[in-house]
């Protein structure tokens, strides 16, 4: 861990959510003054899409139908692991972006599918958020989830999962279903064999749970709103979690077990800020007394 120059990563599947969580962290870095640093997952794939899809038809013609960017073939984890050493001892390194869109694209004057450049990181940051695949990693010879310092999980049910890809997908990145559904099949192994396991590594755990009918994804014409939802919240440690007081502030919440609360779906937002808010505010005050 590295309390010097702390550490957050938010890791979830593509189409988990991850970005609400990543929001809520703003809003509290914002409003405490703390200058963060913003490291996407995407920039740690080892493909571009062009590359990618020849990857994947080679992958095919050897027998090979499930390779994804959930795994660790297509990603540079030993190099997201370095960033987040170096960044913990000194706050340097370097990052990039992935361009998925012609809108992300164009300010770069890139293709979309692209990524920029390496460059060294912005100077003078309090601490370091990480979104993507692979907050949680660890192998036989990487172990991401070792330096950092609060790793969230964002884990809906699977069939909201693939609700919220598949509309994604298809609305904003003009993917067929056809072409979605291909992609969650081919991601499948990696899912249950290098997602899944980062959950139980995590310091807490989301898990939006619907309360309407999702047992057929591919014909689900919306996505289910926050207010038709439940929110599950399992912390690994709950020494030091004040439940009393998010049970009065966050109203229609119970603990359905000692480590964990469930709140409404719209409370979900509100519920983050009053969780990791004191959770930032010990980090940053150890960091403060590191030498």
């Amino acid at each position: 861990m590295s309390a010097k120059h702390p550490v957050v990563a938010v890791t979830g599947s593509s189409g988990a959510g991850t970005t609400s969580v990543l929001n809520s962290f703003s809003h509290i870095f914002r409003r405490e003054g703390f200058k963060s640093q913003l490291v996407q997952g995407d920039a740690f794939h080892r493909y571009d899409r062009l590359a990618l899809r020849a990857a994947m038809k080679e992958a095919e013609a050897a027998g090979n139908r499930h390779l994804s960017l959930f795994g660790p073939e297509t990603n540079l984890l030993d190099k997201l692991e370095e960033l987040f050493v170096l960044y913990g001892e000194s706050a340097q390194g370097k990052v990039r972006y992935y361009l998925h869109d012609e809108v992300e694209a164009e300010p770069y004057g890139q293709k979309p599918g692209t990524f920029t450049p390496w460059v060294d990181i912005a100077a003078d940051t309090d601490l370091m958020l990480y979104e993507g695949l692979h907050g949680g990693y660890v192998d036989n010879t990487v172990d991401v989830a070792r330096h950092v310092d609060l790793l969230v999980g964002v884990v809906p049910i699977i069939n909201l999962e693939w609700i919220q890809k598949l509309h994604r997908d298809q609305k904003m990145r003009g993917y067929s279903q056809e072409a979605v559904t291909d992609t969650i099949l081919r991601r499948m192994p990696d899912y249950v064999d290098h997602i899944c396991p980062q959950f139980s590594r995590t310091h807490v755990n989301f898990q939006r749970v619907p309360t309407v009918d999702t047992s057929n994804p591919f014909i689900a014409k919306s996505i289910p709103t926050p207010d038709e939802s439940m929110v599950v919240i399992r912390f690994a440690n709950s020494k030091g979690i004040d439940f009393p007081y998010l049970l009065s502030m966050l109203h229609d919440s119970w603990m359905s077990r000692p480590n964990t609360i469930v709140v409404p779906g719209g409370k979900m937002e509100l519920a983050m800020q009053l969780i990791f808010t004191p959770m930032i505010m010990q980090l940053m005050h150890r960091a403060k007394r590191q030498p």
